[in-house]
């Protein structure tokens, strides 16, 4: 690597940072500043400009202290004046490029600098220590450079440094993040004498690589092992409890802070709220947010995401004007978490604010927001909104491809749809997964194209290497079952690698019932009364088979079953946006606004859709 040198002579160079700026130490003294006097005020500076005044001076009275300053400079963060610096030196030392590769290693986009550093070092005749490895292995990690990690891992053991702890840790956390963690367990098996920094890096790296058993298990061990945790540790620990779903493990987080006083800091309550929400505990994830008396936008985006991933909609949107009175800056996470919660209750107005928004900062054709403003779009009924966006959005990934063929699959646009998967696989050649077999699938069953959705199914595994779920075979039983082919679709089920979950099995039983089929429709019936013993409609709709068929005596014995359990009808449940704000009602209990205006629109679009041939069907079932 070659460092650049600055061509600025050393008495320019000294003006140029001394011009306009009066020095507060010297002007009101004729003392001159002395070695220890300029030390003394280098130890008290707190910023870059006081800073550059100081040495200014230490130029003009020819006061040499380099390593000193890049050591003052990196603890600053003034990384571009460090460089200039270390620039200047003839033939830096050991120390001066420890503190250079320190810096850069700690220093966003700068990983990759701090390699080089170190590669200059070790040309320049310098030899790398123990206070080198840890920070040359730390931009190793964050670059994903395991290579270079490797030889770095090799050289620490022909040195002997593989005992010293922070050069041992240091190795954990590379293995680590490059997806090594059995070398990095080695390193850990390895050390003789453990402290708590050592077990946090390996939880670490197990939580934050998705191995959230096995960061869990080495909580416990940790623990039997007579160690108390800190904040690091159950930061990671709260990771892998919202991973796995481990509420219990998750409340006994929250106990242990508070019983030992440990502070509720932005770093713990954002980590609490996101286990919280992940484990479907809104209430206590609100009770925390409610706590921290600062928040920051990751706990914004913590409580919103928490609340639209739950299904709290209308949660996530209140929030949202909430996170926005407060003078919260929305990032690109908020506005996916809150586009979300607009596509899954039909929230245009604020879906379109967001669109607004994403636009004026620059993040509208992100990957990630413009695939939520497509699913935003689509699932609110502008599918020409979703097409538009899709269409401007200079890079795609295959989430963004599986959002717009579902949006054409829902609106019953099933050619198009397939003729975008085609697209997607032969022209952008993006390798397609799962979930676009599901997109392409459920277009053959909103358009009833049986062959098509035979041909696609058979070809997944053998042309596209993407093995069938139970979510590609109920897609055919509802396929087959929507046209009839009730026995078919039967035999679809008995061939699934799963068992069939209920959303399978009620579009089975829902086409027996349509078809008058009760020999197919008694052993779903079966099947969904076992999986499903509380959902009222799986009741209803046995009741019907039979009562369709005159069974008259099985029907009753179904209602009665029903009441029996004491099983209840679950209303039906919509929401309605008025005026930027989303309402929620439940069949039978009418608006709370008691709108006429509301109640007229309704009866006109019922007016709208019988002129369009829809027949209401009025059976109680």
């Amino acid at each position: 690597m070659t460092v650049v040198k600055s061509r600025l002579p050393s008495h320019l160079f000294c003006r140029s940072l001394a011009f306009g700026a009066a020095h507060p130490y010297s002007d009101h003294s004729k003392e001159p500043l002395t070695w220890n006097k300029l030390l003394d005020l280098l130890k008290k500076c707190n910023s870059p400009k006081s800073f550059k005044q100081i040495h200014s001076h230490m130029i003009i009275n020819s006061i040499e202290a380099q390593n000193f300053l890049l050591a003052k400079l990196v603890d600053l963060k003034d990384i571009s004046y460090a460089l200039l610096l270390f620039s200047k030196i003839p033939e830096p030392n050991n120390f001066a490029y420890n503190v250079m590769i320190r810096g850069l290693a700690n220093t966003w986009h700068k990983f990759s600098l701090a390699l080089e550093f170190y590669y200059q070092m070790k040309f320049s005749g310098q030899k790398p220590n123990k206070f080198t490895y840890p920070f040359l292995l730390i931009s190793c990690a964050n670059v994903q450079s395991l290579d270079q990690g490797r030889m770095a891992h090799s050289l620490i053991f022909k040195t002997g440094l593989d005992s010293d702890d922070h050069v041992s840790h240091s190795l954990i956390t590379m293995y680590s993040r490059c997806g090594e963690l059995g070398k990095a367990r080695m390193v850990f098996d390895e050390i003789a004498e453990r402290d708590l920094v050592s077990w946090n890096s390996m939880i670490s790296g197990y939580s934050k690589m998705g191995f959230a058993g096995d960061a869990v298990r080495l909580f416990r061990k940790m623990r039997l092992a007579g160690f108390e945790p800190n904040d690091i540790t159950l930061v990671s620990v709260l990771g892998a409890c919202g991973d796995l779903g481990d509420l219990s493990l998750g409340r006994w987080v929250e106990v242990f802070m508070e019983e030992n006083k440990i502070e509720l800091t932005s770093y713990l309550g954002n980590s609490l709220i996101d286990m919280y929400g992940k484990c479907g505990d809104l209430d206590s994830a609100r009770r925390v947010f409610s706590k921290m008396r600062k928040k920051d936008v990751v706990t914004w985006n913590s409580m919103i995401t928490g609340y639209a991933q739950n299904g709290s909609s209308d949660q996530a949107i209140m929030l949202f004007r909430d996170m926005r009175a407060a003078g919260a800056e929305p990032t690109k996470i908020t506005l996916i978490g809150v586009l979300s919660a607009c596509a899954s209750i039909g929230a245009l107005d604020v879906g379109k604010w967001v669109d607004e928004y994403a636009s004026e900062k620059g993040l509208k054709y992100d990957i990630y927001v413009g695939t939520g403003l497509i699913d935003m779009y689509a699932k609110s009924g502008s599918l020409d909104h979703a097409l538009r966006i899709f269409a401007d959005m200079p890079d795609k990934n295959v989430v963004t491809w599986n959002a717009m063929i579902s949006a054409l699959a829902v609106h019953g646009r099933a050619w198009e749809a397939i003729s975008l998967f085609k697209r997607m696989v032969e022209g952008a050649e993006v390798c397609p997964n799962e979930i676009t077999f599901v997109g392409v699938l459920s277009a053959c069953v909103h358009a009833g194209l049986v062959d098509e959705g035979h041909q696609w199914f058979n070809l997944m595994e053998p042309a596209f290497a993407v093995t069938p779920t139970i979510e590609h075979y109920s897609c055919m039983v509802d396929l087959l079952a929507r046209a009839g082919r009730l026995h078919e679709a039967w035999e679809f089920i008995k061939r699934m690698p799963e068992k069939p979950d209920a959303v399978t099995l009620g579009a089975l039983l829902s086409a027996c019932r349509n078809r008058g089929n009760p020999e197919v429709g008694e052993r779903v019936m079966q099947l969904l009364l076992e999986i499903e013993p509380s959902n009222s409609g799986n009741y209803i709709i046995s009741s019907k088979i039979y009562s369709n068929s005159k069974n008259w005596d099985d029907s009753a014995r179904m209602r009665g079953l029903m009441r029996e359990r004491g099983v209840n009808k679950t209303p039906g449940c919509s929401w309605v946006e008025i005026e930027d704000k989303v309402h929620e009602f439940h069949a039978g209990e009418g608006l709370r606004l008691q709108s006429q205006t509301f109640y007229q629109v309704v009866n006109l679009l019922n007016e709208e859709m019988k002129m369009e041939g829809y027949i209401p069907n009025f059976d109680i079932s």
